[in-house]
């Protein structure tokens, strides 16, 4: 059972480590929703943690619907990423239809053969979540896709959540990081429903459910310990 955190700054990184924590998603903005961090974040953290560490490219948060500029930026950053020694990438891109623009998704997963790419909860924005994974599965890379299963939080998806992980096994497709108001206090829940082999964590495992505290140890001893024992 791998458990995920979101981690702002090389201390949080060297926290969620120590915590034992599994994977890291490096943002910038959380009150933005999560954006791409900075070039020194980035490289401070590479070079100071051992765990994966997967870096959101994300330029705004205004949509997922990106210009040609803005898509060149998105691969300029990645470029950035891979120089650093950088492999797991967080991405996602929508088009004006909310359906998935797979043209930039293959053009970031043709950046390097090594990248590990989770696609991220714009996901949760397109028509069919089926037709989405399937178009998805094709693209060399891909991993994992973050969700929600296409609601709020993952309370509320937890019956679709657990539809995609059946799809994801039947099809040997990108495993289903569920993701999205998760806290020791439903997690329980939602992974008896649901049996993903990963979970992605943001406030629910921060100190007070705050951002700007850090993560709390007990919390990620608790979820830990739940997942452990329900797999």
């Amino acid at each position: 059972m791998y458990i995920e955190a979101i981690v702002q700054t090389v201390e949080e990184a060297i926290q969620a480590e120590k915590f034992g924590v599994d994977r890291l998603e490096l943002v910038s903005g959380m009150k933005e929703g999560g954006l791409t961090p900075s070039y020194g974040t980035i490289k401070q953290v590479l070079e100071h943690v051992n765990i994966p560490v997967q870096i959101m490219i994300r330029p705004h948060s205004y949509h997922f619907a990106y210009t040609k500029c803005e898509l060149d930026t998105i691969y300029e950053d990645i470029r950035n990423v891979v120089e650093l020694g950088g492999k797991g990438i967080v991405f996602g891109a929508l088009h004006q239809d909310n359906t998935i623009n797979m043209n930039a998704l293959e053009t970031v997963a043709s950046i390097s053969d090594e990248l590990d790419i989770t696609v991220h909860r714009a996901f949760d924005e397109v028509p069919s979540l089926e037709e989405a994974f399937l178009s998805i599965a094709k693209c060399r890379n891909v991993q994992r896709i973050l969700t929600s299963g296409g609601a709020p939080n993952c309370i509320e998806g937890k019956h679709s959540l657990k539809n995609l992980v059946s799809l994801a096994k039947s099809t040997g497709g990108p495993s289903i990081l569920p993701g999205g108001g998760l806290n020791v206090n439903n997690i329980d829940e939602i992974h008896h429903v649901v049996h993903a082999d990963q979970y992605h964590f943001g406030s629910g495992v921060q100190i007070d459910g705050d951002f700007s505290k850090g993560l709390d140890a007990e919390k990620v001893q608790i979820v830990k310990g739940i997942s452990s024992t329900k797999e």
